[in-house]
């Protein structure tokens, strides 16, 4: 029996192995699309001359390196950060529709950044970076703490629920905070409806340390994700700590989602959808459920943000609201699935 089901396991793992590298191929294709793409075409010659022999005096190679090249890393690893998060957070709650938002670290960044620009008249986005960082944090932690508290610890419907109070009771301080502060609303309409337009290399060299160890800790959590989609019982029966996996699996979470809202804003449905994407195509196993959706998300995001430069010229509709477009409805279709009940 096990020589006969060995083979089929090999070219199991062959076939989800060759997807990956499908799926990275994909992903410099639309890197490098996402550099072509803008109010001013650029030929994707030129595109490889400016990353290979920049020529200062060159408006197209300035264009590349100052604005479309920090644009495009930024979209390629905040869309990793998303994708990982939501596939964690998805695991770790044994929650289908866990995402960054329900767990309040959206509304605890946004909070973070009004209260820095209304109280300390904070107006540099480098600064909002730090704030929404702290914010995403301290409402993850809060969260958590507050549904550890009993014998059970933080269930998933624990999570969920103080999740979904606080980012009701944070998002009602940001309204307030806004209807009373004109000022406050001009400066955060463009970060708080998520875009990657704007962003430069100071930028991304502020959350890159963050998103790079986020990133390692999400991967190194598959093997508790997997125990832990097993149900509790069983993950203590296999010897695993059910609530220090949890804790560091929302640790990871915490640092990965708070990375990518300070750098981007809040954007919704990437971290939603795409776990449930990889996991129709690799089944169960959060080994591949969660380098799939690293790759996977950030196809989603900088795609994205391409139709976003190109369906309201001379323009841009701002990502988060494109990703917002196409998310909605094709959660919807998930969430109809029977299989969508159960992780």
């Amino acid at each position: 029996m096990e020589a006969s089901v060995r083979p089929t396991v090999m070219r199991y793992q062959a076939t989800l192995a060759l997807g990956l590298l499908g799926l990275a191929v994909i992903v410099a294709m639309v890197a490098f699309l996402s550099m072509t793409v803008g109010a001013r075409a650029i030929p994707l010659d030129m595109v490889w001359t400016a990353l290979t022999a920049f020529d200062p005096d060159s408006t197209d190679h300035r264009i590349i390196w100052d604005l479309r090249l920090p644009r495009t890393l930024i979209g390629l690893l905040v869309g990793a950060a998303l994708g990982l998060s939501g596939a964690v957070l998805q695991g770790a709650t044994r929650n289908p529709l866990a995402d960054t938002s329900i767990l309040g670290i959206h509304a605890g960044a946004a909070v973070f950044v009004v209260m820095g620009i209304t109280l300390f008249g904070i107006t540099q986005l480098s600064i909002y970076v730090w704030l929404a960082f702290a914010g995403a944090g301290v409402a993850m932690f809060v969260v958590y703490g507050i549904a550890s508290i009993g014998r059970e610890g933080a269930t998933p419907v624990k999570l969920a629920l103080v999740g979904a109070a606080m980012t009701a009771a944070l998002t009602s301080v940001v309204s307030a905070v806004l209807l009373m502060s004109p000022t406050t609303f001009d400066q955060l309409r463009f970060w708080q409806v998520g875009s990657l337009a704007g962003r430069d290399m100071a930028v991304l060299m502020q959350v890159l340390p963050f998103l790079l160890a986020g990133i390692v800790l999400a991967l190194a959590t598959a093997r508790m994700l997997d125990g832990l989609s097993l149900g509790e019982d069983v993950a203590r029966s296999l010897g695993q700590n059910v609530k220090i996996s949890r804790a560091i699996a929302g640790l990871a979470a915490v640092i990965l989602a708070g990375s990518a809202t300070a750098a981007a804003g809040p954007i919704a449905f990437v971290g939603l959808t795409v776990p449930h994407v990889a996991r129709a195509v690799t089944g169960p196993n959060y080994r591949w459920i969660l380098p799939y959706s690293m790759l996977l998300a950030p196809i989603l995001l900088l795609g994205a943000d391409i139709i976003g430069r190109v369906v309201a010229p001379p323009g841009e509709v701002q990502v988060g609201i494109v990703t917002a477009a196409i998310g909605a409805p094709f959660f919807i279709a998930l969430v109809r699935r029977r299989k969508l009940a159960t992780l």
